[in-house]
Parts: structure tokens; sequence; C-alpha cells
């Protein structure tokens, strides 16, 4: 990694814990960004405010997400412009989720055209990306249905990204139209999580245990963004 793209990262993960700080009124304890290929992505750690603790403590876990929802819209507002203006590409889609009982976090940036270069192939214990693709359909399958394009992506070697198409079913599609947007969204993430977690190889196929799975969603143009980090 070249030390321009470096220093552009460090910058960028300071700036995006200062826009956090200042929409939620608490930072996070730490914000590293990863970039390869089209994609930017911040793992977060330590990033519960005392409210948010409370009501996840008393089982409101579905508030809290649907509440995040909204200060993180005016949060990706704001970062937008500047990242468009510092990697000179234009945002396509933005894609988040949290971990709650682990109190990390994933924002990822999908770009219109590629922002780094970075080889799988440099990477000492390069891992099969058809196996991870594979596993993640194999899952989808049990969940809903095999996704119409899945792509896996290497952006570290502690972080690996997959991107699913067309993978709403048409009971889901008129549930958005109907307005239940975040129920599904909430529903949706515990009934994967559930099989990401509890049914599948992903260790095998890193030969690493796995920290974190984030699953996020983007409805309006039927896709999903599945960010795996690594121990």
């Amino acid at each position: 990694m070249s030390s321009t793209l470096q220093q552009k990262l460090m910058d960028i993960s300071s700036l995006t814990s200062k826009l956090l700080r200042k929409n939620f009124g608490r930072g996070p304890e730490s914000c590293i960004a990863y970039a390869n290929e089209r994609f930017l992505i911040f793992y977060i750690r330590g990033f519960l405010s005392p409210l948010e603790s409370t009501l996840l403590e008393n089982g409101n876990s579905d508030n809290v997400e649907i509440s995040r929802n909204i200060i993180m819209k005016t949060v990706l507002y704001q970062l937008k412009a500047i990242i468009e203006l510092e990697f000179e590409q234009n945002v396509e889609s933005f894609y988040h989720d949290w971990n709650y009982p682990q109190n990390t976090g994933m924002i990822t940036v999908q770009f219109e055209g590629e922002i780094a270069k970075q080889n799988l192939q440099n990477i000492d214990r390069p891992i099969d990306l058809t196996l991870l693709t594979d596993e993640v359909e194999r899952i989808s399958i049990l969940v809903q249905k095999r996704p119409e394009r899945t792509e896996a992506f290497f952006i570290s070697p502690k972080i690996y990204l997959v991107q699913r198409d067309g993978i709403l079913v048409q009971i889901e599609k008129k549930l958005i139209e109907k307005g239940y947007e975040d129920t599904l969204m909430v529903a949706k993430d515990e009934l994967e999580k559930l099989y990401l977690h509890h049914d599948n190889r992903f260790e095998e196929i890193f030969n690493n245990p796995v920290a974190d799975i984030f699953v996020d969603w983007d409805f309006s143009e039927d896709r999903s963004i599945m960010c795996f980090v690594l121990k």
C-alpha cells in the first residue's frame, strides 16, 4: 500500500470518528479504514452511547438499530462529499452494520470506480474466493434464495467482502413497497446472522477464526454487502 493511500486512510478515519462524535454525542474508541478495488471499509470499535447501552440491556435492540439508521443517514451524507473529493471517485452506495454484543461496527463505501489496487497473490496464504462465494450462496439459499450474482473481494489480509446482487424475493419487494423497510431490515439481519454464525464453514475457508461478520442491504439496488473480519 502506498504511503499516500495510507495517509489518506488515516486522515479519513480520523474525520469519520469526528463526524460520529458530532452526530451521536460520542465517538468510537477506534476507527480504522481499509481500501481495495472499489471499496473503502471502516472497522469501528467501542461505539455505544449510554442511552443505547440502557436500551440494549432492556431488550430494545430493534429500537437502537432503527434510531442508529436515522442518524447514520446524516453522517454518511456529510461524509460523501469529502471522500468523493479525496478519492476522486463518485460514491455508488453506503452500507453499515453493528455488532452490539462485541461493540464493533462496519461502514462500507462502494465507489463507481477503482480507488486502490492490492493483489491477493502477494498474500502469504491466499484463500480461494470461489469457496467463499459458494458458502455465502449456500447460506443465502437456506435463508431466502440463490443470489443472481455473488462476488468476493480481498480488501486486506484481515478483511474480505462479498457482494450479492438479486437477492430479494417477491414478498420482500412488496413489503418494501408498502413501507415496511425498517422491519424487513431488522428481520433479515437477525435471520441471516443466525445462519452466518452457527451454520458455516468460514473458519475452514479462511484458515483463521472469524472475529466479526457484518451484513447490510441496499433494497433499491437489490444488493447486499457482507464483510468478514478475521482475528
